[in-house]
């Protein structure tokens, strides 16, 4: 039988596993950590349970189909529909519902904002059809591949590329709106990427498509849920996974990959398929062989400084997600991408999955996460960072919700840059690999092949299309697409 071997348990490698098992292969996953999933983890602690990972959920049929590849096994993955995809805050008293329903979140905007009912309208129109007109070209086949550019799709997206926002940045594509406010709210949808609003292409106006258009889910016991169904299904068709060993290299004869080196053994396999993000796969795994730089030096995407934390009480004007927005966005994402360093006036997300599940936190508390974007580590006083920072949110959140949260944080948990890359191996802790703040930043970004490897392949947040739940499924569905079938 053909052999495949996996390096790494994250969202894609499993996704990728289970597209080549179904295409007849025997397939082998190693992993350095004891548990599948990568950035899809979760901890418990003092009678709460935190998802650490990615926190939104779009696109669930992209889950969907790899439980659907093999009918027979019982598909123990659900999830619903939020009707209120996040809930907003300003300093001066704003809040904002954003309904899932684009009638609704018109008319709430258009009440909130004092804003055009038909300009809302037609930006949300807009995002749907620049999400339509491309996710062909972008999400769903190789760049990298001349039979990409020649299909009825991709000469519809070239034919209107003037129109697509690819040479404007997204900040001045959101500024259609009269009020600064909804302009912030569009702006944020730069962070899905890991990118900065006032450099990233206007072209990612199609993101809030995704959220509002095609809707906001939630994974019945958590966002870890995703993951582990996936490893479930998984074990049940067969995929053997090597936890605790660690690949430290890609051996390779004649420009042909033809294995892998643990500390415990060498492996042969037909296909070898890295979920490593690409720099360290370089860096790493492949020491003896050239490494792409132009490719590998692009700027890394934004990270997170996130806290866990156990809340000793309800707050019932807080949602699944919420957003408590900085006062001065522009110079939150002036330090992130250009000093490296945490603003004083932080834009803070918090996620609440005790909202939808109730064991998440013992009766009458509830379990948060919560996020602020942060640049990778480039060597900064991570110590000293988070202690301001958390003095900061806090502050944000005591301005926003008119509390004093420091008296209902009953436990902690701190995840930083650091943490995010050695859990994972994402350099500097980049969550989304390079960063999209070139219009040409998706053509930059390392092929799911490998040009001078043979049967090398590469899936995954830091490989296109992007990092990402339905990015990285997406990866694995491009990557497996390239490999050919059992004969």
């Amino acid at each position: 039988m053909a052999t495949a071997i996996i390096i790494g348990s994250g969202l894609g490698g499993i996704a990728t596993a289970l597209r080549l098992r179904h295409k007849g292969y025997q397939v082998t996953i190693f992993e350095q950590n004891d548990y599948a999933g990568g950035k899809l983890h979760y901890i418990e602690k003092d009678g709460y349970r935190f998802d650490l990972g990615p926190s939104l959920f779009t696109l669930p049929h992209l889950v969907d189909q790899l439980h659907d590849l093999f009918p027979d096994h019982c598909n123990s993955f659900s999830y619903i529909k939020k009707s209120v995809g996040c809930h907003y805050f300003w300093e001066d008293g704003t809040s904002f519902k954003a309904y899932s329903d684009q009638a609704d979140f018109v008319s709430h905007a258009s009440d909130t904002f004092a804003e055009s009912k038909a300009v809302i309208n037609n930006y949300l129109n807009k995002s749907k059809s620049r999400y339509n007109l491309t996710k062909s070209l972008f999400l769903e086949k190789s760049l990298h591949k001349w039979s990409t550019y020649f299909s009825i799709n991709t000469i519809k997206a070239i034919i209107n590329a003037p129109f697509l926002g690819l040479f404007n940045t997204l900040h001045k594509e959101n500024e259609v709106f009269e009020n600064p406010k909804l302009t912030q709210l569009f702006n944020r949808y730069a962070t899905y990427n890991g990118s900065s609003p006032y450099q990233t292409p206007g072209i990612m106006s199609m993101i809030p498509h995704l959220e509002m258009g095609i809707g906001t889910y939630y994974p019945q016991n958590g966002m870890h849920r995703i993951s582990q169904s996936l490893y479930e299904l998984a074990v049940k068709v067969g995929i053997e996974f090597r936890f605790r060993e660690s690949v430290t290299k890609i051996n390779y004869k004649d420009n042909k990959a033809t294995g892998i080196k643990t500390p415990i053994s060498n492996y042969k396999a037909d296909i070898i398929v890295s979920n490593m993000d690409i720099y360290p796969t370089y860096k790493k795994l492949l020491t003896d062989y050239p490494a792409p730089q132009k490719t590998l030096n692009q700027e890394r995407s934004s990270s997170a400084l996130i806290f866990y934390w156990g809340i000793n009480r309800n707050f019932p004007n807080l949602d699944l997600h919420n957003i408590l927005f900085s006062e001065n966005y522009p110079e939150e994402f002036d330090h992130i991408f250009n000093k490296k360093s945490l603003f004083n006036d932080p834009t803070v997300y918090i996620n609440i999955t005790s909202k939808e599940t109730k064991t998440d936190a013992p009766a009458g508390c509830e379990n948060w996460f919560v996020m602020i974007n942060a640049p990778g580590d480039y060597g900064q006083e991570w110590e000293a960072m988070i202690v301001e920072a958390r003095k900061n949110i806090i502050a944000k959140i005591n301005n926003c919700l008119h509390t004093d949260i420091s008296n209902y944080i009953s436990t902690e948990h701190v995840l930083d840059p650091r943490g995010i890359e050695k859990n994972t191996s994402s350099y500097r802790g980049a969550l989304y690999g390079a960063a999209s703040n070139d219009k040409f930043a998706a053509f930059l970004r390392h092929p799911n092949f490998n040009k001078g490897l043979k049967n090398l392949y590469h899936v995954g947040g830091s490989v296109h299309p992007g990092g990402g739940i339905p990015l990285c499924l997406l990866s694995a569905q491009i990557t497996a697409d390239l490999i050919p079938d059992v004969s």
